[in-house]
């Protein structure tokens, strides 16, 4: 359960529809994205290195640009996404002291707004965000984010439950269980279509080279299909969780559900505001949410040091820090863009938006795109074995793998972002 289901999905779907973009999200993850899945364990495991090492064991050095191309965008990844991580950090300390508790519509985004024009609050705290994630991973994830993760996530899934379950019950709260799972065809458009085949890419981590590089260290008794399934299906479900926590307190207090990347900040304080031992519940959901963004940060920077260390003379330590002095510079020009920079735009979109849009929607289909190519064509031996291993795949099952992987996935792909682009 990562950010992106909690801070990302319920603003994409409130700026594209609701259930129009819920919709085709479920569809792209249950197909093309379990294809691909397989496709980058599959690449991961055979090939034994990260994302442009597996791809150059595998399939032959001009594979690997494909592994590259997807650990670039994973580094822009990590460098817009600690601007949220360092929101996280931002509400722990509001829910200690108490700050911005009101239900006023009003007040709550007028006190993100000031947070976040604060460009040297809000960069100290991105900072303080990569060096916990640096400290992770020099840790070890076995002996850093695991050990938190198994006891704050079940944490996080019982609040989500219990703020879901206050947020339909005020007045005007099931308007936005409505939204999200009652389409207007009338709202239908390419656009919906395009970003909700991007955020499956996001929320799966397709195109960034994290699921080859986690997928190399697999034992070899693994299970992948059944593996991609609970991955698949869990990253849906934690995402229609995540709208259901904050849509419907955003149509019960009449706030606006295309607000942009704020929108979870600005929501949950009005649900605390509302509830018994509001500022209590605050604190631990902030701490866990902290946590969700670390699973998701640390697996960023565990690709983009493997690549470091394995295709360069760096060390794991020097690789580590390479990273995140890199992040924090293109980290500052996103977070700018809250503040200072906010009226500098390219192609009408902020340099935050911008790197949201290309690394969801270009970089991550980009890579996918070959990835896919690779396994189901350049080295199908190899795919269909690692798939078999530890499974009683059948031979006709595994045709109809090979075809969703090698034609299905790239063609959607093609057409999709094709439609997005130029439609």
């Amino acid at each position: 359960m990562g950010l992106g289901a909690i801070w990302k999905f319920p603003y994409m779907a409130g700026n594209y529809g609701g259930a129009i973009f819920m919709l085709p999200y479920i569809l792209f993850t249950l197909t093309v994205g379990v294809a691909l899945l397989m496709a980058e364990f599959s690449m991961g495991r055979a090939g034994r290195r990260g994302a442009v090492g597996s791809l150059n064991n595998v399939c032959g050095r001009p594979w690997g640009v494909f592994g590259g191309i997807g650990v670039f965008t994973v580094f822009l990844i990590l460098s817009f996404y600690s601007v949220v991580g360092g929101w996280c950090l931002k509400y722990i300390w509001n829910s200690v002291t108490g700050f911005g508790l009101v239900s006023d519509a009003a007040q709550l985004n007028a006190n993100f707004g000031a947070f976040v024009s604060d460009g040297v609050q809000s960069y100290g705290l991105l900072l303080a965000f990569l060096l916990l994630t640096g400290i992770v991973v020099l840790r070890g994830i076995d002996k850093g984010i695991e050990r938190v993760a198994k006891v704050l996530m079940p944490g996080l899934f019982v609040l989500m439950i219990v703020l879901i379950i206050r947020g339909v019950t005020l007045p005007g709260g099931w308007e936005g269980v409505k939204f999200l799972f009652a389409p207007k065809l009338e709202d239908f458009n390419g656009e919906a279509f395009f970003n909700a085949m991007g955020f499956c890419f996001f929320s799966l981590s397709l195109g960034a080279g994290t699921m080859i590089t986690y997928g190399s260290y697999l034992s070899e008794k693994a299970n992948l299909s059944g593996a991609v399934g609970w991955v698949a299906v869990l990253a849906i479900v934690s995402s229609i969780l995540g709208g259901l926590m904050v849509m419907p307190a955003v149509f019960a207090f009449g706030l606006d559900p295309a607000a942009g990347p704020g929108l979870t900040f600005v929501t949950m304080p009005a649900i605390f505001s509302k509830m018994p031992l509001g500022q209590l519940f605050a604190f631990f959901f902030y701490v866990c949410l902290l946590v969700a963004a670390l699973t998701s940060s640390v697996s960023m920077l565990e690709a983009c040091t493997a690549l470091l260390n394995q295709e360069t003379k760096l060390s794991r330590r020097q690789a580590i820090w390479t990273s995140l002095v890199g992040a924090a510079v293109v980290g500052f020009c996103a977070n700018q863009s809250f503040g200072g920079w906010s009226d500098v735009k390219f192609f009408g979109k902020t340099i935050f938006d911008l790197l949201d849009f290309l690394t969801s929607n270009v970089g991550m289909p980009l890579s996918t795109f070959g990835i896919a190519l690779a396994a189901a064509w350049v080295a199908w031996p190899v795919t269909r074995r690692e798939l078999q291993t530890g499974n009683s795949i059948t031979p006709r099952q595994l045709g109809w793998v090979r075809l969703l992987i090698g034609v299905i996935s790239p063609l959607f792909v093609v057409v999709v972002a094709a439609g997005g682009l130029f439609g």
